[in-house]
């Protein structure tokens, strides 16, 4: 029985996707988690747990496993275990991306750097170092401009700004975010890049020996104009016009190669602007956020969570091809800060043609706040259709049907108990 070691974040959504792939693969699992698991006691080596803020240090603990029970693959589920899991990769001679390659996926900054070398167009940028005139720099870039930390994920602490008074405030709200986090902002640059107007597009691709495949393209059909950029509806395939697919597509595969990436999941985040010119905004080492990876089936109902372990394990890949239906998410937007009592309507959102599925994310009595502070989805609604405009308006009609309650904290101007549309 193979053996592959997930590296899965206290705070992750994907636990249960990568577990249910592992167990239709027959493999066995060890996860490596930032928490003490309940039942590490009598998990024994198949339960580990690491600092993910030192992936040296956790990659020691991982090697140190392979030694006593030999793994054959390492995967991170998410941005925090990616550098853990390279290094490991590396030191245990199994599939994986180069550390360097995987520490520049983390790093906005170290990204821009890598894309600007190799060519691959971009948004405009400067770094900002702490104490640096933003204002100053956000002239220098351009304006409208956006403001973001090097480290955050999920447009967490990301901020458009118009003008030059607007970028330094901007710049002032993103390092408290950044120290609430648990980060040093008095430590850690900023990123000040061109805001790029035009249609947002994500893309889920596949490196193997450095050849990507395209597994998906997704429009953003929302408008992500600012001042925040909370994500909302992914669908696939794309409407855009194949010759813009393409460009998106031959993008992401320069990024990746201009990154150093070589092996398993991509996920890329790039902009179409009217003229048709595309930039690329991010690129990660891993599949897509949140739940939304249930969007995607492969040959008869292979998961996303599936294709990748099978990669890592040089299981094969043949036949594995995207199912043609359409299909989309919703990530349930946070309406306000507060205290979540209840979502009612669901039984109707559900009931909608077209709906696949809705997972609440919060439960009651979770605190919740909106972006740009807020790291959480209140849930994620799923669709499939026979085409993307039917599924893009199953979802749009099922979220009108849900409403969120949420209790207003003391002194803030609404009742203590408010219904918020969803």
């Amino acid at each position: 029985m193979s053996r592959v070691l997930l590296i899965l974040p206290s705070g992750t959504y994907r636990a249960p996707d990568f577990l249910a792939a592992a167990r239709a693969l027959g493999v066995e699992v060890v996860v490596a988690s930032d928490r003490r698991q309940a039942m590490s006691g009598m998990l024994g080596d198949r339960a580990l747990t690491v600092s993910l803020r030192e992936p040296e240090a956790a990659a020691e603990r991982i090697v140190a496993l392979s030694e006593r029970t030999p793994l054959d693959a390492v995967v991170a589920a998410d941005d925090g275990g990616v550098l853990a899991a390279a290094l490991a990769c590396q030191r245990l001679g199994l599939r994986g991306n180069p550390p360097a390659a995987a520490t520049r996926t983390r790093d906005k900054a170290a990204l821009r750097e890598a894309l600007a070398a190799a060519g691959v167009a971009q948004p405009d940028f400067r770094v900002a170092a702490p104490g640096a005139e933003v204002g100053r720099l956000a002239r220098e870039v351009g304006l409208p401009c956006v403001v973001k930390p090097l480290s955050l994920a999920a447009s967490r602490g990301v901020i458009r700004a118009d003008d030059p008074g607007a970028a330094a405030r901007a710049a002032e709200r993103a390092r408290d975010i950044l120290a609430e986090a648990g980060h040093e902002p008095a430590r850690e640059p900023l990123l000040v890049e061109r805001y790029v107007p035009g249609a947002e597009v994500a893309v889920e691709g596949l490196l193997r020996a450095g050849e990507l495949e395209i597994l998906a393209v997704f429009d953003k059909p929302d408008p992500l104009e600012g001042p925040y950029f909370e994500e909302t509806l992914l669908v696939t395939p794309s409407r855009l016009p194949a010759p813009s697919v393409r460009a998106v597509e031959r993008a992401t595969a320069a990024a990746a190669d201009a990154l150093g990436l070589r092996e398993g999941p991509v996920h890329a985040e790039l902009r179409v602007t009217s003229g048709g010119e595309v930039a690329v905004l991010e690129l990660a080492a891993r599949t897509v956020g949140g739940l939304c990876a249930r969007t995607l089936r492969f040959g008869l109902g292979v998961s996303l969570e599936e294709l990748v372990l099978r990669q890592a394990l040089g299981l094969p890949l043949a036949g594995l091809e995207r199912e043609r239906s359409a299909a989309g998410v919703m990530m349930l937007p946070v309406p306000r800060a507060g205290v979540l009592e209840g979502v009612r309507g669901q039984d109707q959102a559900l009931a909608v043609a077209g709906i696949a599925g809705l997972e609440l994310s919060l439960r009651p009595g979770a605190a919740m706040r909106p972006l740009p502070e807020g790291d959480r989805y209140l849930g994620f609604l799923f669709a499939r259709a026979q085409s993307p405009d039917q599924v893009e308006r199953a979802l749009r009609d099922a979220h009108a049907e849900l409403e969120v309650r949420v209790a207003v904290p003391a002194g803030a101007s609404r009742p203590p108990s408010a219904a918020v549309p969803a």
